[in-house]
């Protein structure tokens, strides 16, 4: 591993001197988000593996490159879970697939490159389903280790929730696409997987659906994800038995297959649903949950009990973001498009000031990932 780290801080080096851009990857399962992939690549695949796994403390450490399957599987095996359900976008194992074991490199070298690294996935900063009621994935992060733009080897928190005073610059890292350094390590809070799921079927229309999703986040229900299309709402319920049989009275509905139902809720995580099928440029928008339907052009599906609207739509940025804002969020082209219009949601000046002073601070020469998350940072 020392290798592969020397060779990672040779090339940052190197390339600030030089004023080379790097594209930073690690399995590359998330190429198509953000903004242009260009510069001389830096993969972190190599320098991988659990570092420290401390399931009493639910606190895991791991190297960047390490699969995404080898942290779940590690977790499985003591009952636990990143619970920021984290998307693949990549090669992952059946939900009925025997789990792999978590000891040794159980991911052969041919296939790292299909596979989601832990890296890739705080740099990318997206939670899936249970989000809203779990947190994001900067909740979860503890510490990080990275190489910032001149090649230092940096390390900022640690392995408890309450581990500096000042800024949190760990939880920086969440989200910012690499362009701030290079993820080494990182440490995460875990939690217990919860001992017992049910998915409930309600058929609603859409304002129906939106104001129950709002109305179950009110009261103490074991709610843990929402999903809303054609007219069907999926809730989700997880944990004690006595507490979701409780709900299920409370709620109502048709409870779905156990089986029909994770498959459904990877499906939404993995946008291997049916709705995410085909070519249109697709657009998250993350507004205000309590937001009437949204009047765009398109076919939608609702997450987050209304706070997530996913839309695949022709319909120009200004239109969409122009909606998003007045409904107290922001939009991002999330795939396909024209990403020459910016892929997230223009910032205001004193946000966009905070963004370039970052960067000058962790990237003074500007080679980390440029242009994946604004133009000009």
């Amino acid at each position: 591993m020392e290798d592969a780290l020397k060779s990672m801080q040779s090339l940052v080096r190197r390339a600030g001197s030089e004023r080379r851009h790097l594209c930073i990857r690690g399995g590359g399962t998330k190429d198509f988000y953000g903004g242009p992939i260009h510069g001389y690549q830096l993969s972190t695949g190599d320098y991988r593996g659990i570092v420290t796994y401390e399931p009493t403390e639910l606190v895991i450490t791991a190297r960047a490159g390490t699969p995404l399957v080898e942290i779940e599987a590690a977790l499985r095996e003591k009952g636990q879970m990143l619970a920021f359900e984290p998307p693949h976008f990549g090669e992952v194992p059946s939900p009925h697939a025997p789990l792999p074991s978590a000891e040794g490199n159980i991911v052969p070298p041919e296939r790292r490159n299909r596979m989601a690294t832990l890296g890739g996935c705080v740099a990318a900063g997206l939670s899936g389903p249970r989000r809203p009621y779990a947190g994001a994935v900067r909740d979860f992060v503890l510490g990080v280790r990275i190489l910032d733009g001149k090649g230092d080897d940096l390390r900022f928190g640690g392995e408890v929730m309450k581990n500096v005073a000042g800024y949190d610059v760990s939880r920086l890292m969440a989200g910012a696409l690499g362009t701030l350094g290079v993820l080494l390590e990182v440490s995460l809070k875990v939690l217990p997987l919860p001992p017992f799921e049910t998915t409930l079927l309600l058929k609603r229309r859409e304002a129906e659906a939106i104001s129950l999703m709002n109305e179950l986040a009110a009261p103490p229900l074991p709610v843990t994800a929402t999903a809303y299309r054609d007219g069907d709402l999926r809730v989700r319920l997880s944990g004690a038995r006595v507490a979701v049989d409780a709900a299920l009275k409370k709620v109502g509905g048709e409870a779905a297959d156990p089986a029909d139902a994770e498959r459904f809720w990877a499906g939404i995580r993995e946008q291997a649903d049916p709705f995410f099928a085909g070519d249109a440029t697709l657009w998250r928008l993350s507004i205000k949950p309590t937001t009437p339907p949204l009047d765009l052009p398109g076919a939608q599906l609702i997450e987050w009990g209304g706070a997530l609207r996913w839309l695949k739509s022709d319909a120009d940025a200004k239109t969409v973001r122009d909606a998003a804002a007045r409904a107290g969020g922001h939009a991002t082209l999330f795939r396909g498009g024209d990403k020459a219009q910016g892929v997230f949601h223009p910032l205001p000046p004193v946000m966009m000031k905070l963004h370039r002073n970052l960067k000058q601070a962790f990237d003074p020469a500007g080679v980390l990932n440029p242009g994946r998350l604004y133009r000009d940072l």
